[in-house]
């Protein structure tokens, strides 16, 4: 670890000219009443759009960066020097930014297994929370999320950026007048074509990287090759499957459209079904279907090793009596009950590719900034979230539900009220992680 301090410590001069016990003063960065400091944990591909999003904001800037891999960390200041103008200080544990009281919101864009940790953490802390999808990584994480947010009263939103999307919220508010007649069901769905992650290998940590805080709140295990730093999706330990990577998205704008919470039957069908010897531990193939009182269902169709297109790679359909809506990030198409395009509402209001394209390389897009945006106004004025995490909560615990369903292949009887799965000591068995010692998060 030596090695990996002097690393850290020489390239941050290099980089910045100063250290972290330097600067001047943290105080240097302080501004005025009206910005917001965030400090951005996490510094992978999504971290990057996240900060220009923040950024593009007059009121908020990037005052930290943590990361335990320092490689990415010196990289992502890097580029926050580069692309936004901002010079934001380095930490590699982020218990030290949470005791800095210059620092007033942080954005957690960590591996999974860290998202309801740090985020119940920062809140007990005083920091407001932007917490990237999913919100937890059990249901129990999920509860405790929501609990800890009402008792501290911290803003805390979700990374579901699709909520601040315009056109989705058009799509929503014509549905609710009856432009497709009564919807009943909504069909969420992802596809991509990734590959197998083989069969990791237990080699000696990287000398730039922090493994036991990598891992935190989760059981320690040896470290391998094919985990770090994106393949931790597919394991159990650390990820939660492609249903929470990506479904998350899906599901929440299917449930927002259907006007439902939480449902009152799960099942799923699915496996490791493309690859079968490697390490990936999640299912690559998987459809759920939930009921809701009502008559109203909800299904999730989810292939991560097949890109066939049947919505564009990625969407929500919603079903009506008079007709269909489809809903993706960047536009909003009404068809009439045969299927023909009867509206079409792009969310840059430009038709054309380049004008609508949903994202870049590191997960830079419009509703990003406009989700951000709406979570800095949360913190200055008081503007009502667009995916405060009592909501968001709920289309993670559909998640989990659909994942409990498919690990006990059952179906699962739920309490519309609460979203608990009702008379299964199976499904109890999966409601709550293992800790590593002096890790749970607590109320």
């Amino acid at each position: 670890m030596s090695t990996r301090r002097t690393f850290l410590k020489n390239s941050a001069l290099g980089v910045a000219g100063i250290t972290l016990s330097s600067a001047v003063s943290y105080a240097s960065i302080i501004e005025a009443n009206d910005k917001v400091n965030f400090a951005i944990l996490g510094c992978g591909g999504r971290a990057h759009g996240l900060a220009k999003a923040i950024a593009e904001s007059k009121q908020g800037k990037v005052a930290a960066i943590c990361d335990v891999d320092a490689t990415r960390l010196i990289g992502f200041k890097q580029f926050c020097e580069k692309e936004i103008r901002q010079s934001p200080v380095i930490e590699n544990d982020f218990r030290k930014l949470l005791e800095d009281r210059t620092i007033d919101a942080i954005v957690v864009a960590t591996p999974e297994h860290w998202h309801a940790p740090m985020s119940i953490m920062g809140m007990q802390a005083g920091k407001h929370v932007y917490v990237e999808k999913p919100c937890s990584h059990n249901p129990h994480e999920n509860e405790l999320l929501v609990q800890v947010q009402k008792k501290y009263g911290k803003v805390c939103q979700m990374g579901n950026q699709q909520r601040s999307s315009r056109t989705s919220a058009l799509a929503i508010s014509d549905i609710k007048s009856g432009i497709i007649g009564d919807v009943y069901a909504g069909k969420a769905v992802y596809a991509n074509a990734r590959k197998s992650i083989g069969t990791g290998k237990k080699i000696p940590v990287p000398e730039t990287l922090d493994w036991d805080l990598w891992q935190g709140p989760a059981p320690r295990e040896a470290y391998r090759d094919n985990v770090h730093p994106y393949n931790w999706h597919w394991f159990r330990t650390w990820g939660t499957g492609e249903i929470h990577n990506n479904g998350t998205h899906e599901i929440d704008i299917c449930r927002w459209a259907l006007g439902v919470k939480y449902p009152k039957r799960v099942v799923s069908a699915g496996g490791r079904l493309h690859y079968k010897n490697d390490d990936w531990e999640w299912f690559d193939t998987q459809m759920v279907n939930y009921e809701f009182e009502g008559g109203k269902l909800l299904t999730w169709d989810g292939r991560s090793c097949n890109a066939f297109k049947s919505v564009g790679g990625r969407g929500a359909v919603i079903y009506g009596t008079t007709g269909s809506i489809l809903l993706d990030r960047s536009k909003y198409v009404l068809f009439d009950i045969n299927g023909k395009v009867v509206k079409e509402q792009f969310e840059n209001e430009k038709k054309d590719s380049k004008a609508n394209k949903t994202s870049d390389t590191v997960g830079f897009d419009g509703l990003t900034v406009s989700h951000m945006q709406n979570f800095i106004n949360a913190i200055l004025t008081g503007e009502k979230l667009n995916s405060p995490i009592a909501d968001a909560a709920i289309s993670t615990q559909l998640c989990h539900l659909g994942n409990i369903a498919q690990d006990l292949e059952e179906s699962l009887n739920i309490d519309s009220k609460t979203g608990r799965v009702l008379n299964n000591k199976g499904a109890d068995m999966f409601w709550k992680r293992s800790y590593e010692k002096g890790w749970e998060p607590k109320l």
